[in-house]
């Protein structure tokens, strides 16, 4: 699978989530972001270049970019897509790297909102994408899933919405992905963390 699919895939769910008038919905609205996500290292050492010299593997960490977009069919079910990538690339045994993961999630606001706060609970599946840059192909047959990898995950998050205004929001957020055989790392439970600023039209309408 191409990185490029599950960016276009989200930008056109925004595209269509912030459309003036939204066929059927309650509520759209779309979101961008940053944060941070962790998993642990394999600790394996590699021979990356053949020269002799070891590298150890990096754990998961850094920037990341955060994206999504969601349609309410009701005042409290939704559905809606959510993208994350690390950004710059990072270093994996000499080798740059960028992990990507992208989600289709079920939507859940509790009645027990107030004012301008809403909570939100996500359960969903999709895909992690992991991405090598190598400068050549030996030193990349040296990497586990070089030049890239993809893995499913299924994804669950938590959420809060604060409205600053009638359309903008700040959105908190925790992420846990369950990224299935990520051999590249330590763990398969990866935690995410990200503050979002989005717009939606239709609430409260």
């Amino acid at each position: 699978m191409n990185m490029k699919t599950p960016i276009l895939y989200t930008a056109a769910l925004a595209l269509v989530c912030v459309s003036p008038e939204p066929a059927r919905a309650e509520e759209v609205g779309a979101y961008l972001g940053f944060g941070s996500a962790y998993a642990t290292s394999t600790g394996a050492q590699l021979d990356t270049f053949s020269d002799g010299t070891l590298y150890k593997t990096p754990a998961l960490s850094g920037a990341f970019g955060h994206i999504g977009a969601d349609v309410f069919l009701s005042k409290v079910f939704a559905v809606g897509g959510e993208i994350s990538w690390r950004f710059p690339a990072g270093d994996y045994a000499g080798i740059p790297y960028r992990p990507t993961f992208y989600s289709v999630d079920a939507i859940y606001r509790p009645k027990f909102r107030t004012g301008r706060w809403e909570p939100e609970l996500r359960l969903g599946i999709g895909g992690a994408r992991v991405n090598f840059f190598p400068a050549d192909d030996l030193s990349c047959s040296q990497v586990p899933g070089c030049p890239a990898s993809d893995h499913l995950q299924q994804h669950l998050a938590a959420a809060a919405r604060w409205y600053f205004t009638d359309h903008f929001f700040l959105r908190p957020a925790i992420d846990l992905h369950h990224v299935d055989h990520l051999y590249e790392f330590g763990a398969n439970w990866i935690p995410e963390f990200s503050v979002s600023v989005g717009y939606s039209v239709g609430r409260g309408e």
